[in-house]
């Protein structure tokens, strides 16, 4: 057997060591990046609202009503008319109302008549009492007579006083007929829209006990919104605030107004009983808000479903991100004096970070110097600050103090500390319990970093 000469055996070496180098160059596990969910920062619209339904009522509607009682004859309008106040609804029987006029009449004519007998008299006991009188002064006649023609001539102008009176009667009476004969014709109160017709023509109405409804007209060039409340919100909701709504029928158009007020009281003490003096506490309780919204084309109806938001607080063509890439930059009181004497949980924050692709603590910018105008806000509870993880370059997310204003829980506006087109970390990619995270963040997050 022939020998392997030392040198070969070296060349060997050489060569099986440079094939496992290769070898593990090329197959060795690669670094994997950090996965990451982020959303760009955008300029946008944003606001906190509060959220409530509401219905669409007529800003006023009135039933028209019969007060007289008979058959309704004919009817001159149709349901959704246009109608101008005095205009003509309605006819009811009017024959009975005629005939009382006629009585009415005839019987003034009658009691005029028995006026002028009665003056006809009174001036004939007048003579008689004046010719009794002068007699009496020149004693030609005896006391009786004289005071018999008194009697009669005192008694003659009560006569005419009542006849007067039963007169000014008849002529009340005679007033009040010509009105009831005046109401069997049903005219418009107001302008308005005939929105329901309750009594249809050749129906007899009694309006003995009750006035009976022959239609009901409404306004409906502007609309009255009733929103309902709920006692978690009402404090914060306040007349003269902004407010809009979209109806079920068209979700896309909003219809702006100003709030005009909101009730001191919720609808249920209506029903309420005298010995109840509070509502149930297992009760949802709503306060109504108000407010008017014109209505020209016609489209807003009575009993529609309003979505309704009372918009609190808005800021416009503002940067924005995702509220969920929003993080407190503060961490309780008592978890800081727990660090404080030993650096061991920091240690372990900065492992976590680094293992998520985040800069170490030495590589993370300081705390926003805020000018006074910032500081302002945030003593007023108008701004806060907080962190977002910004992806860099190289596929790292650092950590960025920021400060936040509006922040409605789907999108907070960013006052400073991000620039137009920084993207922003919603999540980790590789953290399945942000599972729900990723879900909402797929219409505006951008694409996944590898």
């Amino acid at each position: 057997m022939q020998k392997i000469k030392p040198r070969k055996l070296i060349i060997i070496a050489i060569i099986a060591i440079a094939a496992i180098a290769l070898a593990w160059y090329f197959f060795k596990p690669k670094d994997e990046q950090p996965q990451f969910i982020t959303a760009e920062v955008t300029r946008g619209d944003i606001e906190n609202s509060v959220l409530a339904t509401g219905v669409l009522e007529a800003t006023k509607m009135v039933s028209v009503g019969a007060q007289v009682s008979g058959q309704v004859k004919k009817m001159y309008v149709q349901l959704g008319d246009q109608v101008k106040q005095g205009q003509l609804i309605a006819q009811i029987d009017s024959v009975r109302q005629e005939n009382d006029l006629k009585t009415a009449e005839a019987s003034i004519k009658n009691q005029l008549a028995q006026l002028a007998v009665k003056q006809a008299n009174l001036t004939k006991v007048e003579a008689e009492y004046n010719r009794q009188k002068a007699m009496y002064a020149q004693d030609a006649t005896s006391r009786a007579e004289y005071e018999s023609a008194l009697a009669s001539y005192k008694t003659a102008q009560a006569d005419i006083v009542a006849m007067n009176a039963q007169i000014e009667q008849s002529r009340l009476s005679l007033a009040t007929t010509k009105e009831d004969l005046g109401y069997t014709r049903i005219v418009a109160p107001m302008d308005g829209t005939i929105v329901a017709i309750v009594t249809e023509e050749g129906q007899t109405v009694n309006a003995n006990q009750s006035a009976p409804t022959i239609v009901k007209l409404a306004k409906l060039d502007t609309m009255t919104v009733k929103a309902e409340i709920s006692e978690a919100d009402v404090m914060r909701v306040e007349k003269g605030q902004t407010v809009y709504f979209t109806t079920l029928g068209n979700s896309e158009k909003k219809h702006y107004a100003t709030l005009r007020q909101v009730e001191p009281a919720p609808n249920s003490i209506n029903t309420e009983t005298n010995n109840s003096n509070s509502s149930s506490s297992s009760t949802a309780v709503y306060y109504n808000a108000l407010f008017d919204v014109p209505n020209e084309d016609g489209k807003l109806r009575i009993d529609m479903t309003a979505q309704v938001y009372i918009v609190l607080d808005e800021a416009k063509n503002a940067l924005t991100i995702p509220s969920s890439a929003v993080q407190s930059s503060n961490r309780p009181a008592r978890q800081r004096g727990a660090n404080a004497g030993s650096n061991a949980p920091e240690r372990n924050e900065q492992a976590r970070g680094e293992g998520r692709g985040e800069r170490s603590s030495a590589d993370r910018p300081k705390r926003l110097e805020l000018t006074p105008e910032e500081k302002a806000l945030v003593d007023q509870g108008k701004a806060s600050m907080a962190m977002v993880r910004v992806l860099q370059a190289d596929g790292t997310a650092k950590p960025t103090p920021v400060l936040i204003g509006l922040n409605n829980r789907a999108t907070a506006q960013v006052l400073r500390g991000l620039k137009l087109g920084d993207k922003v970390v919603i999540a980790d990619g590789s953290d399945t319990s942000n599972d729900s995270a990723k879900r909402g963040a797929r219409g505006g997050a951008g694409p996944m970093r590898m």
